[in-house]
Formats: C-alpha cells, sequence, structure tokens
C-alpha cells in the first residue's frame, strides 16, 4: 500500500497534515463518556498516526494489525467505532466489515489507497458507515467519525430514554417488525435482524411516511444525514442492503418499491 503525503505533526506517511490542538482544545473535546475507537491496519505507522491523532481529540484508541486482533478487542470491551483499513493480507478489510455486520452494529468508517467508486459501493454494501480513499486529511477523518458517531449515540439515547415506557410501538415491514422503542428489527420468526443506526433511522424515517413517495434528498433530510455524505447513492445501497433484511424476494421487492424517476415508497403490508 503506496501512499504519499505526511501528517507533518509525527512525520509519518499516508495523512494530510492536521494542526497540532493545544491543551484547552484538546479538553474541550475530552467526552463525559470517552470514546473507544479501534484502528485497525496491518502497517504499525498508519495505525500509530491516526491513533495519536484521535488520542489528542480525546479517544480512548486501541490498535490491531488484523481481524483476529480486532475481534478480540471487540470481545474484551466496548467499542464505539473502528477504523479499517481496505487493503490488508489475509482477511482484508471488506470480509472483516461483512463478519462484523452479522453480530455487531458497531460503527466502521473505511480507510482504502482506492479512490474508485466501485470500492466505495463494495465497502457500503459491506456494512460500512463512511468511507475515505487515501491520503486522508485527519481532519476530515475526524469530521466523518464524529458524524458516524453522534448519529450512533443518538440512536442508543433515544432507546434507552424511550425503552421505559410500558409497552413497544411496532411497525410491520412485511413479516419484519420494527421496535421504534428498542431500535431493533425483529424477522419473522421473532429474532433480532441486525442493523446498522443508518439502517435503522431510514426505517424510521418509512414508518413515519407509509405509501408516500419520498426522494433521496428526503431521505437524507429525514434520516437527519444531509451533512453525512454527498455521494447520496449510497441511499440506494443502502436501501439494497434493507431490502435483503426485510423482503422475501429482494430481486422484486414489495415493502420499499422504486418509484422510477423520483425515490421509494414503503408499502407496510406488501401491498
Amino acid at each position: 500500500m503506496t501512499i504519499g503525503l505526511q501528517d507533518h505533526t509525527t512525520g509519518k506517511t499516508g495523512f494530510a497534515p492536521a494542526p497540532v490542538p493545544g491543551p484547552h482544545h484538546a479538553r474541550a473535546n475530552v467526552m463525559d463518556k470517552q470514546q473507544h475507537i479501534v484502528v485497525c491496519d496491518d502497517e504499525p505507522d498508519i495505525r500509530d498516526t491516526v491513533g495519536e491523532y484521535l488520542e489528542r481529540q480525546g479517544f480512548v484508541i486501541s490498535q490491531a494489525e488484523n481481524g483476529d486482533a480486532l475481534r478480540q478487542i471487540l470481545g474484551e470491551r466496548e467499542v464505539d467505532a473502528v477504523v479499517l483499513d481496505i487493503t490488508m493480507p489475509g482477511e482484508d478489510g471488506l470480509s472483516i466489515a461483512r463478519s462484523l455486520r452479522t453480530t455487531s452494529d458497531v460503527a466502521i468508517v473505511m480507510l482504502t489507497g482506492n479512490a474508485e467508486v466501485v470500492d466505495r459501493i463494495i465497502g457500503l454494501e459491506m456494512g460500512a458507515d463512511d468511507y475515505l480513499a487515501k491520503p486522508v486529511d485527519l481532519r476530515e477523518l475526524l469530521a466523518r467519525l464524529k458524524a458516524v458517531l453522534r448519529r450512533t449515540a443518538k440512536s442508543s439515547a433515544e432507546a434507552t430514554s424511550s425503552g421505559a415506557a410500558d409497552g413497544h410501538t411496532m411497525m410491520r415491514f412485511g413479516a419484519c417488525r420494527l421496535d421504534l422503542e428498542a431500535h431493533k428489527l425483529f424477522g419473522a420468526d421473532d429474532e433480532e435482524v441486525q442493523i446498522t443506526a443508518m439502517e435503522y433511522s431510514l426505517l424510521k424515517v418509512f414508518a413515519e411516511h407509509p405509501n408516500r413517495v419520498l426522494n433521496r434528498d428526503q431521505l437524507l433530510e429525514l434520516a437527519h444525514d444531509r451533512s453525512w455524505d454527498p455521494f447520496d447513492r449510497s441511499i440506494d445501497i443502502r436501501i439494497s442492503r434493507l431490502r435483503k433484511k426485510i423482503e422475501s424476494d429482494p430481486a422484486k421487492p414489495q415493502i420499499i418499491r422504486t418509484v422510477r424517476g423520483i425515490g421509494y415508497r414503503f408499502s407496510p403490508d406488501g401491498s
């Protein structure tokens, strides 16, 4: 993996320069509960560069050189987000992301040396919450990471506060049910179906606007994600992933239908 820019705060390769924050700035970024980020990359210099920068922003950092080390960390302590390199020997980042998504909704920001759109699409399809091509400006990485964490934290906080209420509001998505209080999706067998914070946000938007056509801009706005990514086709990728979870035949969707040239319409019973 060849990358050419440097972080001039450390002299290490692979990242655009980022300013060194002063002590006051660093303290201002420390949250009441320090969030735990795992940097997973096979190159020690990259792990150190990203880890040291994020530590200065008030995060708790762990490093993993491969998928096995990452899973060990995930099994031992709570993790809020993973910064995951896509190009690693052996098990690559795409395979790791796909594996994580079967058991966890941890936020994933993927890094790659390839800026091709097709790689972004594949990364998002595998379950990444965001995607950045190297060389990465560390300030942009920080902004993207904070946006993903805000969305995840909001989802968790809403679930906690509403979970105390008697009874849960369920919204049917064909044979599946979305628990709006617990922020969980259940399949026809009543088993929980793993969904990400962004997938929950999209399902909630559809649940609040049944049988109404929504375009991509409306979906981004209503999901409070307008600032997350100008690549609006990512909505299509996420809906494709949701269809695999809620549709009996994802190739012929009946629950979330495409309205050609406009957007999408949610039909709760698939009619």
